[in-house]
């Protein structure tokens, strides 16, 4: 395990694609880091499998560059933001030391995201916290670490972001990405059941939601983040594109 600039965080496999890939496929064009860590198997989607959501994840990673990606194994649908939840994250980011952790939506239409929301969020505090002790992989004692920002990706419900990343060169890369989870998306030969995310207006809306929020910045295309707290810059010159 290597540290990473950026950790992003999803509840299931294909929420980090739906609401920020363009977003990791930008920084890693600039020479950034970044790991995915999924916190469910998505077992409980009613199309697929963990099986196949497995391959598909790794086949997204693969498409975004992105060469860590792991699996915490929790509980689709019955994860809690409790000690023992806290304390299996705190363990990753003190692991993966980011400066950026982006994680899912703080109010969305599976209950699954606004858990993962809370959980990441009050893990990411705990995380620096010298009182509460983590050992690595080897059994050696972590140090506190606690990231500078922490995005939310805007999945569902159409929240007003308080910040949006011109993704305009690599919508494409993102539509592959989400593309990549064959299962859960638009597919006309598909037998299994229809679902909310598997018809063919929620994949173009995939792609219009980022035109949309493109127009709202003046770019082709862009991903829209909620924060918790104040975003700051130290150069008025960095808001410039």
């Amino acid at each position: 395990m290597q540290t990473v600039d950026i950790l992003a965080f999803g509840a299931h496999p294909d929420d980090v694609e739906l609401g920020c890939s363009g977003s990791i496929s930008l920084s890693i064009s600039q020479g950034k880091s970044v790991a995915i860590i999924d916190l469910t198997k998505g077992e409980l989607g009613t199309r697929g499998t963990a099986t196949s959501r497995k391959e598909e994840a790794q086949k997204a990673a693969a498409i975004l560059k992105v060469k860590q990606r792991e699996n915490m194994g929790f509980r689709d649908g019955f994860f809690q933001n409790d000690e023992a939840h806290q304390l299996k994250l705190i363990a990753k980011i003190r692991a993966y030391r980011p400066q950026i952790v982006l994680c899912n939506a703080k109010h969305d239409r599976h209950i699954d995201h606004a858990k993962a929301n809370l959980l990441v969020n009050d893990s990411c505090f705990l995380s620096g916290l010298e009182k509460i002790e983590t050992r690595d992989n080897e059994g050696n004692i972590q140090q506190p670490w606690r990231p500078k920002v922490i995005l939310e990706y805007i999945q569902w419900m159409d929240l007003e972001p308080d910040i949006v990343v011109d993704i305009s060169d690599h919508l494409q890369t993102k539509m592959d990405a989400v593309k990549a989870y064959e299962t859960q998306f638009f597919d006309p030969e598909s037998k299994e059941a229809e679902t909310p995310i598997s018809s063919k207006n929620f994949i173009d809306s995939v792609k219009y939601r980022a035109r949309n929020f493109g127009r709202l910045i003046g770019t082709d295309a862009g991903e829209g983040f909620t924060s918790r707290n104040l975003l700051s810059t130290s150069n008025l010159f960095d808001l410039v594109r």
